[in-house]
């Protein structure tokens, strides 16, 4: 395997880090500043100018949809050569959606591309891949533990020319957002189905359906991410047309394997990139101050961190891009015990190096003032959204195993021990 990156690639990358410099690091103040004013001014849910500038320079110098494989709407990449491209993305905050390339929406634009109808794609993909409006996954919901997806109860019933929905459901990101247009929904067609994976359907509903009350918005860590956030909704007799249903009844679980494995690679690049520039503030930070005579980088435990904070990210960088090398050339289901591997190793990780520049800040740390602890909020989210650790950890284990079934039971070498006589 070799994960040298393309010529294309690397054009990318010195383009994307170049933008970086220029346009994206410099407005992140403003950005929060500007959310900060639609605050106080008593509504945080308002698309920012800052964002919506750099989504026209990113527009205007290519670096736009980068994401879409095997897809001429996108870049055409594989999941190797957009990798890299993400962890650069996500060294900030609001790096992702000025390339209309941030979550949920990649993920849905990628069900879109691969399950929609024609009038799905013109109707609503269309405008998500011209940044113009944006999107929600509706799967999670408050009343079952949603880790293990077959519980979810929201009910999705043929009537008719229409499927009515009823169900509530939270941690859906982006419903805050008045750009937000669209849903996913995961709900059950055939709940007495003894296959208990061919229950679940998904289907598309239009945000401005009747019988569709965003209930509140859910912070995380205090946290309220506007404007783009996470909402509990409730839906209500929501009547869409038959036609919105994705790919089939009961084909919901196959839809969100295709959905999350590329998903899962976007995520834990984008956690390298966030953990790289953690490390690089810490070692900043430690390198321009003093204590007890020496600087802070010169004492013995700050050194430590610093070498296994390149140790881990480096680690964790390597294992995604297996994942990502092995989803391109086997397939998805071939690279399920990789994908799972990265998803528990690159949110550790990250919290780890996060957490470690935190101390090295000192009181900065906990504070606004160098984004480390919005980071570590960010990162820990990423320990249970698309699948909690404990999911991912039974499944490696599991398929670990499963290479060993059949074997010949192992028995011990040494000489069972006898009575003197």
């Amino acid at each position: 395997m070799d994960f040298s990156p393309s010529e294309r690639t690397r054009k990318l990358q010195a383009a994307l880090e170049a933008f970086m410099v220029a346009e994206v690091y410099p407005k992140e103040a403003e950005f929060f500043a500007e959310v900060a004013e639609n605050r106080r001014k008593g509504n945080p849910w308002v698309p920012t100018k800052t964002i919506e500038v750099l989504k026209e320079k990113a527009r205007g110098q290519k670096l736009w949809n980068l994401f879409l494989p095997e897809s001429e709407l996108g870049a055409g990449l594989t999941n190797l050569e957009y990798a890299p491209l993400c962890e650069i993305m996500g060294r900030s905050f609001i790096g992702p959606e000025a390339f209309n390339c941030s979550a949920p929406d990649t993920g849905n634009m990628e069900v879109l591309v691969r399950y929609g109808s024609p009038e799905h794609k013109k109707r609503w993909l269309e405008p998500l891949l011209r940044g113009e409006i944006r999107s929600g996954f509706a799967m999670t919901e408050p009343a079952v533990a949603s880790s293990d997806a077959t519980n979810i109860q929201s009910r999705i019933v043929r009537q008719g020319d229409e499927y009515v929905i009823n169900g509530r459901k939270w941690w859906t990101s982006g419903a805050n957002d008045p750009r937000c247009k669209i849903l996913i929904f995961m709900g059950k067609t055939d709940p007495d189905n003894p296959d208990r994976h061919r229950q679940q359907s998904m289907i598309l509903v239009p945000v401005d359906t009747k019988g569709i009350t965003v209930l509140r918005h859910l912070p995380v860590f205090g946290y309220d991410d506007a404007p783009h956030g996470h909402a509990e909704i409730q839906f209500e007799d929501v009547r869409v047309p038959a036609g919105n249903l994705l790919l089939g009844e009961g084909r919901g679980f196959e839809i969100a394997q295709g959905r999350l494995g590329p998903g899962r690679i976007h995520h834990c690049m984008r956690l390298i990139g966030m953990a790289e520039r953690a490390l690089e503030k810490m070692c900043k930070r430690t390198l321009g101050r003093v204590a007890f005579g020496k600087r802070i980088a010169e004492q013995t435990v700050t050194l430590e961190r610093i070498a296994d904070a390149r140790i881990l990210i480096d680690q964790a960088r390597l294992l995604t891009l297996d994942a990502a090398w092995r989803m391109d050339t086997v397939g998805n289901k071939s690279a399920a015990k990789q994908i799972a591997m990265i998803k528990v190793a690159a949110p550790n990780m990250a919290l780890q190096v996060i957490d470690w520049a935190i101390q090295a800040h000192g009181g900065g740390g906990v504070s606004d003032d160098f984004g480390l602890a919005y980071a570590w909020a960010q990162a820990r989210t990423l320990r249970l959204a698309d699948g909690p650790d404990e999911v991912h950890r039974n499944q490696i284990g599991k398929l670990e195993l499963r290479r060993y079934e059949g074997e010949p039971v192992p028995r011990g070498i040494m000489p069972t021990r006898t009575r003197p006589a």
